[in-house]
């Protein structure tokens, strides 16, 4: 989204409400991969000298990557390994991180000064993309009636963190344990056979080789990787709402969130104003 849409605000705000220990990265270009990982220092200690690594802010349960189109591609790759296998490696050895770990992440449009494209490597390892949209006038009323108060309301972060990144249990809505027990429900969640299929079906006819008509619109489809991320968002879906099984609908729905950033659209596909989420619904009516 642009800027001036409450993307950071959103990222502090669920912070709080689950109570989980949380950095933010503001990228820039200048910064550097040792910035978010960490790095080694030389400790002295006794007339001895050893070197010590530091951890990066990339140790935590939340970490938030501020406008990270900003940062260069070598950069923004620091995160890889990160995202995925959770744990950092530097100097020859590895680092676990903490869990639970999410990272969370804005960006502005490509198009926008001083922005660089995401890795499709990195791309295809954030689970979901979320549009923000701008308010509508009645939203925008209350957001202006809300902050332009002689005290604006201060922020949630204000009363929860007691200092160096360290939670105040009394303010956080949910448990640690509590939300890492959620998670696995969310895994053990039961999903029929039919219903995974379809989910895969979906998948499938994102790729070019597929013969389906939609995915000649796109140079490159979504991987196995999305797959995975489909059928876990459909099984969160499903809980949210209250059910103990998956349905069609919450495949389908989550079909947006999940495949529109892995989705590489063709150049006759952009040139006549397509976006990826008209690819997904050309999908839907397809399988």
């Amino acid at each position: 989204g642009f800027p001036g849409l409450a993307k950071t605000l959103l990222v502090n705000s669920l912070s709080c409400v689950l109570g989980l220990k949380f950095n933010r990265i503001q990228c820039t270009p200048d910064l550097m991969p040792s910035d978010i990982t960490g790095t080694y220092i030389i400790d002295e200690q006794e007339g001895s000298k050893s070197f010590r690594f530091v951890h990066g802010p990339v140790f935590t349960n939340m970490l938030l990557a501020d406008e990270i189109n900003r940062a260069t591609p070598k950069t923004q790759s620091a995160l890889l390994e990160a995202m995925q296998e959770r744990q950092v490696t530097s100097g020859g050895k590895t680092y676990p991180l903490e869990k639970p770990f999410m990272v969370l992440a804005t960006q502005n449009p490509i198009e926008m000064e001083g922005t660089y494209p995401l890795p499709e490597a990195q791309v295809d390892r954030f689970l979901l993309k979320i549009l923000v949209d701008y308010p509508t006038p009645e939203e925008e009323e209350e957001i202006v009636e809300m902050y332009a108060k002689a005290e604006p309301p201060s922020s949630c972060l204000t009363p929860l963190w007691s200092g160096g990144g360290e939670v105040d249990s009394r303010t956080s809505l949910i448990a640690m344990k509590n939300l890492m027990a959620i998670q696995k429900l969310t895994r053990l969640m039961p999903i029929s056979q039919d219903i995974r299929k379809h989910a895969l079906n979906i998948v499938f006819n994102t790729r070019p080789k597929s013969g389906g008509s939609a995915a000649e619109h796109l140079d490159y489809g979504a991987s196995p990787r999305a797959s995975i991320g489909l059928v876990l968002a459909a099984k969160a879906n499903a809980l949210i709402s209250g059910r103990n099984y998956v349905s069609k609908k919450d495949v389908e729905e989550m079909a947006y969130p999940v495949l529109r950033h892995r989705l590489i659209l063709s150049f006759e596909s952009e040139r006549k104003g397509l976006t990826t989420d008209d690819v997904i619904q050309e999908i839907l009516g397809e399988v």
